[in-house]
């Protein structure tokens, strides 16, 4: 009679295993950024969250570092629900959401700040719900602070004239090249990964990014020292789940990725701007010459790059125009 007992027992604990595992979703989360970047942190606090509210139901496990793939590859697989979340940039999105290419033109914000209240707003909002609404089978979660982007060159740039002659590297995307052409320089499209040899070689004569990427790629023990803070480029990011994860959750586990999403969105861009103050500082004391410039030549110069990209979204360009 026990061994009977015990028989029945191990087989009831043995049907309940499965149970137990199929109770726990884990939601796997993709960056190509490394292990301690703001975005990868405020991700993985987010997933701390969403793992205490849900008393351990759901939790989040994070890939940093690009081990699951570079963008294009965990984007296919974020698609086909292999991987359930990532923090991505927006050249893969715009294909089938345009609108979301606006972020990418020069000088559409006047600054971090009025990026950050276009993103925390209603267009931001629209936008987001257009990822999610499109075919691509993605549900925009928040957006991620990306910073500004400037210049970083073998000799100082302080006017558009500066730039005549310098080859400066640019992310493979034509309205890219063609905003550096209109600054002044030649854009040189070239992977992320030839930058540093380029500089020292003398491929190039610059490129451009903000001061944690700049730092954290070794760019700056290149010849290239001058850091023309031009801010030509602030792209935002966005974080996105799997439509096909994201059918899986109730409505309301749903609106608590959403809600832990949006205080993501805001917990990381504190951790950007003292990231972006931590390797400013170590810059300069590498000896790197950070010099403050007048925008609005460049601004003016990359007018025909805006009228260009953004004739198919005028109207979307005055309201983030309008945006205080």
């Amino acid at each position: 009679m026990k061994l009977q007992r015990r028989l029945i027992a191990s087989m009831v604990l043995a049907a309940l295993l499965p149970l137990t595992a199929q109770a726990q979703t884990v939601l796997k989360s993709h960056d190509t950024h490394p292990a301690g970047y703001p975005t990868v942190v405020a991700v993985e606090n987010m997933g701390k969250k969403l793992e205490a509210a849900t008393q351990g139901r759901i939790k989040v496990q994070m890939f940093p570092g690009a081990v699951l793939g570079q963008e294009k590859e965990a984007v296919e697989q974020v698609q086909l629900g292999a991987i359930q979340m990532a923090r991505i940039s927006l050249g893969v999105i715009g294909p089938v959401v345009p609108e979301v290419d606006v972020f990418n033109m020069p000088f559409v914000f006047r600054d971090i700040k009025h990026m950050r209240a276009v993103i925390d707003g209603a267009v931001g909002d629209e936008l987001l719900a257009k990822v999610t609404a499109s075919p691509a089978r993605l549900v925009g979660l928040g957006w991620m602070d990306g910073g500004a982007r400037s210049l970083y060159t073998k000799k100082p740039v302080r006017t558009p004239a500066d730039l005549k002659g310098q080859k400066v590297r640019m992310m493979g995307n034509p309205l890219f090249v063609d905003t550096m052409n209109a600054m002044g320089g030649n854009g040189i499209a070239m992977a992320y990964g030839e930058v540093f040899t380029s500089l020292q070689t003398g491929v190039i004569d610059g490129a451009e990014n903000n001061p944690p990427s700049y730092f954290t790629a070794n760019h700056y023990n290149t010849p290239a020292k001058y850091y023309s803070q031009t801010n030509h480029l602030i792209i935002p990011e966005i974080l996105v789940m799997s439509k096909v994860a994201w059918d899986k959750l109730s409505p309301a586990d749903q609106a608590l990725v959403k809600k832990l999403a949006r205080e993501a969105q805001l917990e990381q861009r504190q951790l950007w701007d003292k990231s972006v103050e931590e390797y400013s500082a170590k810059l300069k004391a590498a000896g790197v010459e950070f010099i403050n410039i007048d925008n609005k030549p460049f601004y003016d110069a990359t007018e025909p790059v805006r009228a260009k990209y953004g004739a198919k979204f005028q109207d979307l360009m005055q309201r983030i125009a309008a945006v205080k």
